[in-house]
């Protein structure tokens, strides 16, 4: 028996069985995911799709020349820690969501290949030497540059306008949410909004800090991207609707889950990306010479219906720079 599949009986937690083979002589290539939100979570599953579509599309078929081994972070750096040496034991390549994952994989090993998606600013953090020659055996996709989060209080402003005050959502234990924070404060007092910051990493947590702050009137949400907001935005867009608190959220998915308003990059594009340059790797090409690329695409969504139950109207400008509108 192969060490691999030793390996992979081992952990019990192979996705492709083992019985299916590459046709005679064909060599396996084994790619590791390490994914930064739990398995049940419904936007697990878009973006698996978006990487695995992208790799059959470029000629891999899996099951057959390509076997896929996923773990399942939550949000959770324990489980990062966790996953990083089995991913690196069984993995060829792998893939990872998540700076904070980013890390894990690379204290366990600086030489298997580490494609990232929603990374930000892995320069500052130490992941990659820089964006156009990254070194190392890292490169990836930024999920976004922190100036974009500085459009946040912009378009609340512009849904809301009588929103005075903002409780910024966001996870302490994430590196990336100093930035996200600073970009917010940089303009709230363009916006005559007062900010303030919220650390939260739990449900609990969560529910005591939104019910603390909806005290008072004229508040409003700003919900920064992170693993525990994706984990936990239902709880969030509930807390939201039921004290009545206009809220933007990072991405589009919160919006399609209830949530009034987002702004941010298309991830599933970087699923897509992050699988041709799983492909190059796995052809030959190192990943210390793929450069880091940037966003290509930001989305704004609306939740009319939301908007409705907080009795807010939607200006037709508003509604004329929207990617998606949920009626």
């Amino acid at each position: 028996m192969r060490r691999r599949e030793f390996i992979t009986l081992l952990c019990g937690a192979a996705v492709w069985p083992l019985s299916t083979h590459a046709q005679q002589g064909e060599r396996v290539r084994h790619v590791g995911v390490l994914m930064n939100i739990a398995e049940h979570d419904p936007q697990s599953k878009v973006g698996v799709s978006a990487f695995e579509s992208g790799l059959t599309d470029l000629g891999w078929t899996l099951g057959s020349n390509l076997q896929i081994e996923y773990r399942w972070g939550a949000g959770d750096a324990n489980r990062y820690r966790k996953y990083a040496p089995e991913l690196v034991a069984l993995s060829d390549v792998i893939m990872v969501v998540g700076g904070t994952a980013v890390g894990a994989v690379q204290q366990t090993s600086r030489t298997v290949p580490i494609v990232f998606v929603a990374v930000t600013d892995p320069v500052s953090r130490g992941l990659v030497a820089s964006l156009a020659r990254p070194g190392g055996n890292t490169t990836g996709f930024i999920e976004f540059e922190y100036n974009m989060c500085a459009k946040w209080p912009e378009l609340l402003k512009q849904l809301a306008p009588s929103v005075t005050r903002a409780a910024v959502i966001r996870d302490p234990t994430e590196f990336s949410g100093i930035g996200q924070l600073a970009a917010i404060q940089s303009v709230a007092p363009s916006f005559a909004m007062e900010i303030n910051a919220v650390d939260v990493r739990d449900t609990k947590e969560i529910e005591r800090a939104i019910n603390e702050f909806a005290r008072t009137s004229n508040g409003s949400l700003i919900v920064t991207l992170s693993g525990s907001s994706i984990g936990h935005r239902k709880s969030i867009i509930t807390l939201a609707a039921r004290h009545k608190l206009p809220a933007i959220y990072a991405a589009r998915y919160f919006v399609t889950d209830g949530g009034l308003i987002s702004y941010g990059a298309a991830l599933i594009d970087q699923y897509r990306r992050a699988a041709e340059y799983v492909d190059r790797i796995l052809k030959g090409e190192k990943p210390g010479d793929l450069p880091v690329q940037l966003p290509t695409k930001y989305e704004l969504a609306i939740n009319l219906k939301t908007a409705k139950t907080l009795s807010l109207s939607v200006s037709s400008s508003l509604l004329a720079q929207a990617d998606e509108v949920i009626e």
